[in-house]
């Protein structure tokens, strides 16, 4: 597995510092097929994150591998447009790294966002959903390793996304118009799509969507006092669910359908956080 220096961090803010002085309200974790969004931002100083020490490489379709600071709807922010994923080989800890980098730089709060597969039947393609929860079903953990400073050894996950921040963000897509749903998140390592007796499974032990990616940096997130919203766009019915094979091509293609709905939401809860 690819793990980053001890000190890497220290030398990543030192390096993003070379090019803005910026202190972000919050940072954007954008998925697959939605990361256009960073196009939007305003006054934008963007940074590759192949010139950021210690920075993981992100070797997905679909993820830029940038950061991109600038305004957005009034508000200082950081776009993470291309995050890294655990079958990328990247070790656990890694994972938390954009996190722990955009907090370093003075955010509090945590917008993330996935492309994910519909679990529950009701949920097709084009379905925006709130998460509610999440199941770790890779059974790691950006905590892993020894313990950094400032953070616990144990963090607390009851809530690991914000309720009160759902709500406003809820109440903020039906002023707009935007149906959304509510659901829990259930993260595999990938990269293979699930197989239909796993997407059962997953089904009865409460999942509403899956996918690779959201709560290694959900987890960071909470283990660092950071508020989080996190939105999955249904971008297939899971295995088992639909009759056609799975493949990145469609999920990158729906997550092109869904942009302006998404935009218009993003734009709306940042405007208001």
């Amino acid at each position: 597995m690819i793990d980053a220096p001890a000190d890497s961090l220290d030398a990543a803010v030192a390096a993003v510092r070379q090019h803005t002085d910026a202190t972000p309200d919050l940072v954007l974790i954008l998925g697959s097929g939605l990361g256009a969004l960073a196009d939007e931002i305003e006054d934008a100083v963007a940074i590759p994150t192949e010139d950021i020490p210690g920075y993981p490489r992100s070797t997905v379709a679909g993820h830029a591998g940038r950061l991109v600071f600038g305004q957005f709807e009034g508000k200082s922010v950081l776009v993470v447009q291309g995050r890294v994923h655990l079958y990328e080989g990247h070790a656990p800890s890694v994972l938390g790294f954009p996190v722990r980098l955009a907090h370093a730089l003075g955010a509090q709060r945590l917008l993330v966002t996935n492309a994910a597969g519909g679990i529950d039947p009701t949920m097709g393609p084009g379905t925006l959903m709130f998460i509610t929860d999440h199941l770790n079903l890779a059974f790691v953990s950006p905590m892993s390793g020894p313990v950094r400073e400032g953070e616990p050894r144990w963090p607390d996950l009851a809530e690991p996304y914000n309720e009160a921040w759902l709500d406003r963000a809820e109440a903020l897509a039906l002023q707009h118009g935007i149906p959304t749903r509510r659901g829990a998140y259930l993260w595999t390592t990938g990269p293979s799509y699930e197989t239909p007796a796993e997407i059962r499974f997953f089904r009865t032990i409460g999942a509403d969507a899956v996918g690779m990616s959201t709560v290694p940096e959900v987890i960071q997130a909470t283990a660092l006092g950071m508020s989080t919203l996190g939105i999955s766009a249904i971008t297939n019915a899971a295995a088992g669910l639909n009759a056609e094979p799975l493949n990145h091509e469609e999920v990158m293609e729906v997550g092109r359908q869904v942009r302006g709905r998404f935009a218009t939401l993003v734009r709306a809860i940042v405007a208001e956080s």
